[in-house]
């Protein structure tokens, strides 16, 4: 899956681990590792993800939208919904403008 270049992220929008990187779990941590440059901040080498960027990262499934992945989420953890959409929707435009994700546009 490629991404749309300069399309904004929606909660409607599906995003999985671009093809450019790859990501593994390694003592509880997410780490990512850019496989060409150009990906993520300038000097970075390895990404390593927070607690809530797991969270979300573990359930880019290609088939949910961010929409889905936030309703579960504060189901999850019983958060107000607004702040999950705010959150997941930060998360997967900053993402996919470093190229670690790549989005694509929801089921119509």
């Amino acid at each position: 899956m490629t991404a749309e270049s300069n399309v904004g992220v929606t909660l409607e929008s599906i995003c999985v681990p671009s093809d450019d990187i790859v990501a593994r779990e390694i003592e509880g941590d997410i780490v990512i590792v850019p496989l060409v440059a150009g990906i993520g901040d300038m000097d970075d080498e390895l990404f390593t993800l927070n607690e809530t960027g797991q969270a979300i990262w573990q359930r880019l499934d290609g088939e949910k939208s961010l929409g889905e992945v936030a309703t579960s989420l504060a189901e999850e953890f019983e958060a107000p919904l607004e702040k999950l959409q705010a959150d997941v929707l930060g998360f997967a435009s900053e993402m996919t403008r470093q190229r670690i994700l790549a989005a694509r546009a929801g089921r119509a």
